[in-house]
């Protein structure tokens, strides 16, 4: 594949053959910047849930609605341009409306755990929060059974 494919073939790691580790890092070096840049210039947490909320008029706190609305357009805009630069392929999404449900319980999670993965899991945990950190390591765990009993299903992953 052309474009941004990083990995050389001495830093695969086993299982996962088209894991990019060095992607993954620079990935998460720059959402650990963004983050901080929110934190720091703006004194605004960088969880998406509670931008998505802003943006959908549903939150009166947090950044202005402006700004919540060019993060949200920015986000699948900033995907489709690392997608063409890349010349990465096809994805493989399931349908519409599992999706659609999929986004819709997702929401109303992120509402009732006051947060999202990246409001916890990056910005929370940065600050020591002892809430955030409570509810990474549910994320992560629901995740890992959730993985389990699929395997055990023998459902694809």
């Amino acid at each position: 594949m052309a474009g941004f494919h990083l990995t050389p073939s001495a830093w695969a790691i086993p299982g996962f053959p088209d894991a990019d580790p060095i992607a993954g890092l620079a990935g998460g070096i720059m959402i650990g910047l963004a983050a901080a840049m929110a934190l720091l210039l703006l004194g605004r947490i960088a969880g998406v849930s509670g931008i998505a909320a802003r943006f959908l008029g549903i939150a009166d706190s947090g950044m202005p609605r402006t700004m919540a609305t060019a993060f949200i357009f920015g986000l699948p805009l900033g995907a489709f341009i690392i997608h063409r630069l890349s010349g990465a392929g096809e994805g493989d999404f399931p349908a519409w409306p599992f999706l659609i449900v999929a986004g819709v319980a997702v929401g109303y999670g992120t509402r009732l755990g006051s947060g999202c993965t990246s409001g916890h899991g990056v910005c929370g945990m940065s600050r020591l929060s002892g809430r955030s950190l409570i509810a990474t390591f549910v994320f992560l765990g629901t995740g890992i059974l959730t993985v389990t009993a699929m395997r055990l299903l023998g459902l694809d992953v």
